[in-house]
């Protein structure tokens, strides 16, 4: 179920053209080189830039900063490529009209590519991980962990969405702990994504890995995309959910978890 709180009842993603998908799952060795030639950013309009070379892969530590092992994309198989983010953010300010070469400019390139490593690390983690330690307990009734905050990158547009999470599930004989819930909303929203295919991606996780007789999702987030450009529509709020087994075959307990979220108000 998908909600947008925009009185006007405006689509936030009109004009949006979904990417091709047909090279998203093939390894690096597999995607034609034509598709980044190194052509497309000769040496001479950067004076100052790195010739192509061969990337090393890069991975991503805890606190956002890079280290030199090896650490390929679960989505796409590749390692997270520096110095390629750092010549295609100088060709883009070229593009705007920008010298890059100036002294507030000097270190942006790097400095976008250092935000991309942080802000795409869920590409290169594995959200199952946080879900495998689990409690054996007879509590039957439903688990919430309320307001969840998360940031994440709307991939139409490369503006980020940001909001909070709610996620309820209703234990078979075990339980798993409240902080893994919240780490798997961190890992999964730190990728490129539609808010949608986000709520529905956390959801599956839980039931796959949970065992749960029903699980909820639902995710509440405010879009850059829709406050800064185009329709400039500031506090519209996207409402989105995901409700599986128990939730969504039974009424009432939909209507319980919708009250422990919301309250009866």
């Amino acid at each position: 179920m998908t909600q947008y709180s925009d009185a006007a009842g405006l689509d936030r993603n009109e004009g949006c053209v979904d990417a091709p998908a047909s090279n998203a799952q093939l390894p690096n060795s597999q995607l034609p080189n034509s598709q980044f030639p190194n052509s497309q950013f000769p040496n001479s309009q950067f004076p100052n830039s790195l010739p192509p070379a061969e990337i090393e892969g890069v991975g991503i530590e805890a606190d956002g900063m890079t280290n030199l092992e090896d650490s390929k994309s679960d989505m796409g198989g590749r390692p997270f490529d520096h110095e390629r983010v750092e010549r295609a953010v100088r060709e883009i300010l070229f593009a705007v009209g920008e010298d890059p070469d100036r002294e507030g400019l000097k270190e942006t390139p790097a400095r976008v590519a250092r935000m991309y490593a942080e802000l795409f690390s869920g590409l290169f983690e594995d959200p199952r991980e946080h879900l495998q330690k689990f409690f054996a307990e007879k509590y039957d009734e439903v688990v919430v962990v309320k307001d969840i905050s998360f940031c994440s990158m709307c991939e139409h547009h490369m503006l980020p969405f940001m909001g909070k999470c709610h996620i309820g599930y209703m234990p078979d004989g075990k339980v798993i702990g409240l902080s893994k819930l919240a780490r798997v909303v961190e890992v999964v929203s730190h990728r490129p994504q539609v808010q949608e295919r986000m709520t529905e991606t956390i959801a599956d996780l839980l039931v796959s890995e949970l065992g749960a007789k029903g699980v909820a999702v639902i995710v509440e987030a405010t879009h850059s995309c829709m406050s800064i450009r185009g329709v400039r529509k500031p506090g519209s709020l996207c409402v989105t959910s995901a409700m599986k087994g128990t939730f969504r075959s039974n009424l009432s307990s939909r209507s319980e978890i919708m009250q422990l979220v919301y309250g009866s108000g």
